[in-house]
Order: structure tokens, then sequence, then C-alpha cells
């Protein structure tokens, strides 16, 4: 904490446009190369002896970061004072939408060749599979309305309710990659994203109590 305090010091919690917007386009890029990197294996004959499995759980995985960058910035604001790691939010969930659609139509496509029939059965009779799709679907209105038009549209208040889904999401893709791992009881990974992903959240409701007990008109955002 003392080191986080010290940098907090030494970044402006507003930067000026020009270097926020190379920040952002390096960030860009950087959520590119998981999906480069998965490309770039194909092309090399470098996915394992299971290529359709790597492709999935690879793709998975980087779903599962992308949701704790997300996560995170909102406690990295009230940790440091930054203001700036706000705006990069919606990229951040995009690039968790993105990864996660890719998860899913990677799935659907390479795993099962989009027989339907299999994939309705998958979901009703596999739990981690159930968990999945659960994690997915909210996922759809939290893109959809992660535009500047839908937060006016909705209204400041109902769009903070509305993407209090991704406390939804969060659970869920824990029990999805738990499930998942639970045939090979292999917990190592799983118990990381389980332990990051709690403290996040435990975070939030860390902060939200504080603000119940604070006098009315103190107290930050807890979007």
């Amino acid at each position: 904490m003392p080191r986080l305090a010290s940098l907090a010091a030494r970044v402006p919690p507003v930067l000026e446009a020009p270097t926020f917007g190379r920040l952002r386009a390096a960030l860009f890029a950087l959520a590119l190369v998981p999906l480069a990197r998965l490309v770039l294996l194909g092309l090399t004959g470098g996915l394992g002896a299971n290529p359709v499995e790597f492709v999935v759980r690879s793709l998975g995985t980087w779903t599962l970061v992308m949701l704790c960058v997300t996560l995170a910035i909102t406690p990295l604001r009230w940790v440091t004072g930054w203001a700036w790691p706000l705006r990069l939010r919606r990229m951040a969930g995009l690039f968790c939408f993105f990864y996660a659609t890719l998860h899913l139509a990677a799935y659907a496509w390479l795993d099962l060749w989009f027989d339907w029939a299999a994939i309705a059965a998958d979901i009703a009779k596999r739990p981690y599979v159930t968990a999945g799709f659960a994690a997915f679907l909210p996922l759809i209105p939290l893109a959809a309305t992660s535009t500047n038009a839908m937060v006016k549209r909705l209204g400041g208040r109902n769009w903070q309710r509305l993407h209090r889904l991704v406390y939804v999401v969060a659970v869920a893709a824990i029990l999805h990659f738990a499930w998942q791992k639970a045939a090979k009881n292999d917990f190592g990974e799983v118990t990381v994203y389980a332990l990051v992903i709690g403290a996040l959240l435990g975070a939030r409701l860390l902060h939200w109590a504080r603000r119940r007990r604070a006098p009315a008109g103190i107290g930050g955002s807890t979007a």
C-alpha cells in the first residue's frame, strides 16, 4: 500500500487528452495481444495436441482476466484518487464481452459444430456449461447499454442498477471455471481468480457499508 500511495501521488488524477489518448490506444492494442497470439499459434501449429480445447480455454481465461480488470477499476479509483481509469472501464468491459463471445462461439463451432440440440442439451445437463451460459447472458445487455446515449436514455440510476449485473456475471463465471476444473480436481488457477474477484467484490461491499454509516452527503460513487 505505501508503494501504491507513492505512485498515486506522482500520477495526476486527471490526464491531459493527448496522454490519455496514447494510454488508451496502448491498452487497446495490449488487449488484442491474446487473440493475436492464438492466431499466430494456429498458423504455426502451436495449439498443442488438442487445439479445440486450447482455443476454447484460452478465450475463457482472457474473458476472466478482462472481467477482473473491469471490476478493479473502481476500487483503484477509491485507493488512488485517479479519475482517468474510469474512462477505460467501458473499453475493458467491452473486451470482456468480446472474449466471452469468442469463447462461446469457439465452443459452439469448434466443439459442437453449431449442433443446437447438442448445445441445448449441454446447457441443461452439464452444470459448468449452465453456469457459463448464465455468465454470458447478462453481458449482452451490459454491452448493449455501454454507450453514452444509452446512459442518457436509461437515466443514471437505472443504468447503474442494470450494470450491477456484472456481479452476477462474476459469480457465475467463477462457478463455470470451478465446475469445469472439478473433473480433473485442479483448483489452483480457479482459486487465484476466485480470490481476486472475491477481493474486488468485497471491496465494494466494504465501501457500501462505510457509505451507509457515513453522515448524509458524504461518500463516493459506488459505480
